[in-house]
């Protein structure tokens, strides 16, 4: 049985909303105020999940990506556009426009549940996956990427919506950044 893996930029008051500023909230852009280069590379580790694993997005999330993966070709950017991606959405996806994408019919959790039986399953961003994956009890592992911001929005998407018991893996600063692993 594979892993449930949720991976999210964060800031110290567990912010996750808008790290890339697209999302146009006022304080959005907080990941890249520190340079592309921060957050550049297989910050997560991710790579060895990937095969026999899989990319679990939400709609918005994966066109986002799909927008600008498919054209890189540096090592990461290969393994994941190599890597077999799946879209959760309740509308239609062109999923040709990024290789071996794949949309998840049915139940979230059910599918979630067959896809970790085939290996880890890497969800990046996605929120509202993440929250009702969080509520079935189903997340293994959390990796943080966490800045040294505070947003300060009380109205801001976090993370966590209530209190939750983490055993820390394994920690180390990576330029401006701290990247965590902790298990669920």
């Amino acid at each position: 049985m594979g892993k449930v893996i949720v991976i999210e930029f964060i800031t110290l008051d567990g912010v996750v909303e808008d790290p890339d500023g697209r999302g146009g909230a006022g304080f959005g852009g907080w990941a890249f105020r520190f340079g592309v280069e921060a957050i550049a590379g297989d910050l997560f580790g991710i790579v060895p999940a990937l095969d026999p694993g899989v990319l679990l997005f939400g709609r918005r999330t994966w066109e986002h990506l799909a927008r600008l993966w498919p054209e890189r070709s540096d090592p990461f950017s290969t393994a994941m556009n190599r890597a077999r991606k799946v879209v959760v959405s309740r509308g239609e996806v062109e999923l040709g426009a990024w290789e071996h994408s794949e949309r998840l019919d049915g139940d979230l959790v059910d599918g979630v549940t067959r896809l970790a039986g085939e290996g880890d399953v890497v969800i990046i961003g996605s929120l509202s996956i993440v929250r009702e994956l969080q509520a079935a009890g189903l997340v293994d592992e959390y990796r943080l990427f966490t800045f040294p911001t505070v947003v300060g929005d009380p109205h801001a998407e976090r993370l966590f919506a209530t209190a939750v018991e983490l055993e820390l893996v394994s920690i180390e600063t990576r330029g401006p950044a701290t990247f965590s692993v902790l298990a669920a």
